[in-house]
């Protein structure tokens, strides 16, 4: 990394990364091993999603029921070891009070995070490709919004506004939450299941602000392509647990089979090989250093 490279922050990083791709693709990273898989493979940015950290990390719905701390350890261990800038699902900031949300900024800077999204559901919040999802008033998630840009330690750290209202308010209505939320600072909209390709491109002409596509699977949108969302005028497009539930079903198919056949030798072949993993978290460099440690003594 280059002394410029050093001095920027997370924030200007990822403000970067927007200019250099659009639109930009974030790819959900479950855990420190899987951002330095996606950094390998070529990505410019990385998630760490909100019902990732619940049902990864504590296997626990996706119900506002994980914390700030929850969330910062693995904000920490990501960016400990992986350079990409990371943006950061907070729900709705983990308040109830707007000190709650100062807090929750302040903490995600200092622990190397690059961007985050709160969102405009109330707090015992819901998946937002689930039924019965409520929201709070334009007025008081304009103030959680207030609350998240008055704490910025950086002030390139980017805030996104999310809003769940489509599901209930419909476009119209939706539209004049995210122009308020635009006017409030926010970076970008982050609109939760919009079904209609269409509307983003709406959205995104009445705000002109960045807007950011959930392209989540077994949701409520349909795997648009790059090139679709590109002309619907989307700049963020966001993959939040493919990776995840890759993984998910491939441990499942490796579980199954050594408790049916009594080894894995039959999966093995679709494993992740030892030589692949030391790569991935450059395993040699650590050894060389022990080595060269032990030859001087």
């Amino acid at each position: 990394m280059s002394k410029n490279e050093i001095l920027q922050t997370p924030g200007l990083r990822f403000r970067e990364a927007m200019q250099k791709e659009k639109p930009l693709q974030i790819v959900g990273t479950i855990n420190a091993n899987h951002a330095l898989l996606a950094q390998q493979a070529g990505f410019n940015a990385i998630y760490l999603s909100g019902g990732g950290v619940a049902a990864g990390s504590l296997g626990i719905p996706d119900l506002g029921i994980t914390t700030l701390e929850d969330v910062l350890i693995d904000i920490q261990r990501i960016t400990n070891v992986c350079e990409l800038p990371l943006l950061v699902d907070v729900d709705t900031g983990f308040g109830p009070s707007e000190f709650n949300i100062a807090r929750t900024v302040k903490s995600l800077i200092k622990a190397g995070a690059a961007a985050l999204h709160i969102e405009d559901q109330v707090g015992a919040k819901r998946c937002g490709h689930r039924p019965g999802k409520a929201v709070v008033s334009t007025g008081e998630m304009v103030d959680r919004l207030k609350a998240a840009l008055d704490a910025r330690t950086d002030a390139h750290f980017v805030i996104g506004a999310r809003t769940d209202a489509f599901a209930n308010e419909g476009f119209e209505k939706t539209l004049e939450r995210c122009l308020a939320y635009r006017d409030a600072g926010a970076d970008f909209i982050f609109a939760e299941a919009i079904t209609d390709l269409k509307l983003y491109l709406q959205f995104a002409e009445a705000t002109g602000i960045p807007i950011l596509a959930n392209i989540t699977e077994f949701g409520m949108i349909k795997m648009y392509t790059v090139d679709e969302l590109r002309e619907a005028g989307v700049e963020l497009i966001l993959y939040p647990l493919s990776a995840f539930r890759a993984a998910n079903k491939a441990a499942q198919n490796v579980f199954k089979h050594i408790r049916k056949d009594g080894t894995q030798a039959n999966v093995v072949h679709t494993m992740q090989t030892r030589e692949e993993l030391y790569q991935s978290i450059g395993y040699y460099k650590y050894e060389s250093q022990i080595n060269n440690s032990f030859q001087k003594k």
